[in-house]
């Protein structure tokens, strides 16, 4: 059975059209590798997160297959160029058929960002 726990995206919830922001997505999630032992000897069996993915009004702007060497409660950090305002959606599936599913909006404001410098 998954331990699939809460899932929470940091992002703001405004931007500039063109403006660069940073996205942090994490869930709370055990991600056992199944290469440990519990205080009995007994083998923790594997539980990982295997997949994650970020869309943006239908369109993937990112995704990764995560990995057993994966840390507990896996954080993901990403760049997002913000050119018109819309919903995110965000999954993360684990290899016992657990999902956690997040969606929030960002508003994008006509003014360009200005230029870098």
């Amino acid at each position: 059975m998954s331990r699939m726990g809460r899932a929470r995206v940091r992002m703001p919830a405004a931007a500039r059209r063109g403006e660069i922001i940073e996205i942090r997505a994490q869930v709370e999630h055990p991600n056992d590798s199944g290469l440990r032992a519990d205080h009995m000897g007994v083998t923790i069996p594997r539980h990982i997160v295997t997949r994650f993915r970020c869309v943006f009004e239908g369109e993937l702007v990112f995704e990764a297959t995560l990995r057993p060497a994966v840390s507990t409660n896996p954080l993901l950090q990403f760049p997002f160029r913000a050119e018109r305002s819309g919903e995110f959606e965000f999954e993360w599936i684990d290899d016992q058929g657990g999902q956690a599913l997040v969606r929030q909006r960002l508003e994008v404001a006509a003014t360009p960002a200005a230029p870098p410098g």
